[in-house]
């Protein structure tokens, strides 16, 4: 039986919910969700400082950082020897931080 709802509509997907997917799967794994909570709480935060809060190695955080910010969630900025990373700000960071740190 294929019944139609009379107030069915089609649902629209967005073009980019491929892209949505992506970064929610890579925001899902959760040595990135503790540090995108750090992230969220302090502004520019260097790895090492991460990696002590966390602890973790500094090459661990390193490779999971890399990947935020190669898909565009986070930011460098150096601050003398240290390299800092802040989120971007953009809304989906902005609804990611509801969902991840509450």
């Amino acid at each position: 039986m294929n019944y139609k709802s009379p107030t069915l509509r089609k649902i629209q997907l967005s073009q980019n919910l491929e892209e949505k997917a992506r970064l929610l799967e890579l925001a899902g794994d959760p040595t990135r969700v503790r540090i995108l909570c750090a992230l969220y709480q302090y502004e520019d935060v260097c790895v090492s400082d991460i990696a002590e809060s966390l602890n973790m190695t500094v090459s661990a955080i390193s490779h999971h950082l890399q990947l935020l910010k190669d898909n565009g969630l986070v930011e460098t900025r150096r601050m003398g020897q240290n390299i800092c990373y802040s989120l971007v700000n953009s809304d989906f960071t902005k609804k990611l931080k509801k969902i991840v740190c509450g």
